[in-house]
């Protein structure tokens, strides 16, 4: 039969089993909010409140972390975290740890942007094995970009220069703004219902995350998988990583190289070359991808076994006794400064100011009769010292050495009295009147 001791609870165990609890049933959350009661202690930890019109939870984000982060967060900010849920013990306050943070817009499209990707692959439309294979020697090119932008101009320059005789068809759409998702979608499409390009180009310059979020709108990424006409994504530099990107059977890393892509050149191995090396590098990124995502699972696991999630508590809490601390002696100090404050003022009502003058007086008096007694106990001393110096000198060893005798000192400085005190070879010291002799016993 189970005791019902057994079901009793210490407080701290029951802290233990609840931050258990949190860690291991939530996992990770995104939230957003806004920064507020920001301190950093000299750790280097950060704490602070997240909170929103009508709730606020509070947040620590441990060194290790916060140094990841690309941008100085002040109160006020609005943001978007990586958090695990989790309890201060200490005090069994419900807090939450973040991992990583970046402000609320951007991360709100990162965070979109990875929603979307993973959906995406996961019904395949990233698989190599969908991809369309570029035409050698198309017969027409088609750009799918804006007619006033730099990255048309470029693409016609790069297509004159290496095949002036290739046709181009352009179909102009926006590539920026509300309504440029669904314009590239349909420029897709007319494309393929006129059916007289071997080849597309859809892309633009380059640009924030928010100028280039058209080209990561599901509707984009849906219309180019749907495409029968192959199409090179060619979006912004080369370090822009858009939906289009994955989706589209090449990525170009910009306008440029897109049209090196499709153009006819003499030398077609090289060109054939850097084909098979954009699709190798391509599925090598979907292989990193989902290698870093397994990771990533892995780590958090580890995480929930790891020793630091301890030491973050242990760190935490030295903060709140550090911050206990400091509050103590600064209350200190200002009781102390109220009481020295309040003794001035009494010191003050009791000032014997007022008594100088007369005090003053007495003193001189005081002063006169001290120097007038002072006078005659010196010349009393003085009197008496020459007597008792008379007495002194006449009984003294310098006057018996000034009449021819002398002291001799062994070792130690020991007085020989006797021959028996000293043996040959002891060093002897002989005082005189004058002076000091060293000698050596035979």
């Amino acid at each position: 039969m189970t005791s019902p001791n057994e079901n009793i609870f210490t407080v701290s165990r029951l802290n233990a089993e609840v931050r258990l609890l949190l860690e291991n049933e939530m996992g990770i959350v995104w939230l957003v909010g806004e920064v507020s009661n920001l301190t950093v202690p000299v750790s280097g930890h950060w704490y602070f409140t997240l909170k929103d019109s009508r709730a606020q939870v509070k947040c620590a984000m441990f060194k290790g972390n916060n140094r990841r982060v690309t941008f100085k967060p002040a109160n006020g900010n609005q943001v978007l975290v990586r958090a695990r849920l989790s309890l201060y013990e200490p005090r069994g306050d419900y807090q939450i740890i973040v991992e990583s943070m970046q402000p609320e817009g951007d991360g709100m499209l990162q965070q979109q942007f990875e929603k979307l990707k993973m959906q995406l692959a996961a019904e395949g439309l990233f698989a190599a094995s969908t991809k369309k294979t570029l035409p050698e020697q198309p017969r027409r090119v088609g750009i799918i970009t804006s007619k006033t932008g730099a990255a048309l101009h470029d693409i016609l320059h790069v297509l004159k220069r290496r095949d002036p005789s290739l046709p181009v068809v352009i179909y102009p759409t926006q590539v920026q703004g509300k309504d440029a998702a669904i314009q590239i979608a349909q420029a897709i499409g007319r494309a393929n219902s006129r059916d007289e390009c071997d080849v597309l180009i859809v892309g633009r310059g380059g640009g924030s995350l928010e100028d280039l979020w058209c080209f990561n709108e599901e509707i984009v990424a849906r219309t180019i998988a749907a495409s029968s006409i192959p199409i090179v994504s060619a979006v912004g530099h080369e370090v822009d990583v858009t939906i289009a990107d994955f989706v589209a059977d090449m990525r170009a890393p910009t306008p440029s190289a897109a049209a090196e892509l499709v153009s006819r050149d003499t030398s077609v191995r090289a060109q054939q070359f850097s084909q098979r090396s954009d699709r190798l590098a391509h599925v090598f990124s979907r292989h990193l991808s989902r290698s870093q995502e397994r990771l990533t699972r892995l780590q958090h696991r580890l995480a929930m076994q790891h020793p630091q999630a301890r030491l973050q508590q242990q760190a935490q809490q030295f903060d709140e006794l550090e911050r206990r601390l400091y509050q103590s002696m600064r209350t200190k100090l200002q009781t102390d400064a109220q009481r020295l404050d309040r003794a001035s003022q009494r010191l003050e009502r009791f000032s014997p100011a007022n008594q100088l003058p007369g005090l003053s007086t007495q003193l001189g008096y005081t002063q006169q009769r001290l120097t007038d007694a002072m006078h005659r106990q010196l010349r009393q001393h003085q009197h008496e010292l020459a007597l008792k110096m008379e007495t002194l000198d006449a009984v003294s060893p310098l006057a018996t050495l000034a009449r021819g005798y002398s002291i001799t000192r062994g070792k130690n400085n020991k007085v020989i009295r006797s021959d028996s005190d000293v043996k040959s070879g002891d060093q002897i010291t002989t005082v005189l009147s004058s002076g000091e002799i060293q000698s050596t016993v035979i």
